[in-house]
């Protein structure tokens, strides 16, 4: 799916409610080897990788800031967040900008997949997980032939993090 065909269906709010009970709208992103699905209702939009500005004494996960549209946003490189080796940017790279605990926040993404609706009931509590701290999942949803780990991004932020890029955009 190519990135205008995601953003139009991501920044359309009406079109996350299918009204059919029980599904899930989830965009799929990959980091690293892994497929995670985040909630499109947080989700504001996606944008190509750009310019970041460093913040000095950030935590290693906090990648930069950049100016979006007259505002300053603190942007979270997954990757490092989740214990990852570093990987080079390249054309698929994204950010995906999302509100977290009442902040605007970007994650860098490896790519963006596709947006997904999913059965609620095909969602499963979150198994104990390798490199990504089980606390950052909120279910691992079943698909056809693959598995969807489902992020809490509140959780992902939570605690003094959250507190750290507050400073960050200050």
């Amino acid at each position: 799916m190519s990135e205008r065909n995601v953003q139009s269906e991501i920044i359309t709010p009406d079109q996350s409610h299918s009204g059919v009970e029980g599904l899930l709208q989830i965009v799929s992103v990959k980091v690293g080897n892994e497929e995670f699905g985040l909630d499109i209702l947080r989700v504001q939009e996606i944008i190509r990788i750009q310019g970041l500005t460093r913040v000095p004494n950030s935590p290693v996960f906090v990648a930069g800031v950049i100016n979006l549209r007259g505002r300053v946003i603190p942007i979270i490189a997954l990757r490092k967040r989740f214990g990852l080796p570093d990987q080079a940017h390249d054309k698929e790279t994204r950010i995906v900008v999302l509100e977290v605990q009442n902040m605007v926040l970007g994650f860098i993404v490896d790519s963006v997949s596709e947006v997904l609706r999913i059965p609620a009931d095909t969602v499963e509590a979150p198994p104990r997980l390798g490199n990504i701290e089980q606390e950052f999942v909120s279910g691992v949803g079943k698909l056809d032939d693959r598995l969807l780990i489902l992020l809490d991004v509140d959780r992902i932020m939570g605690g003094p993090e959250t507190q750290l890029c507050s400073t960050a955009k200050a």
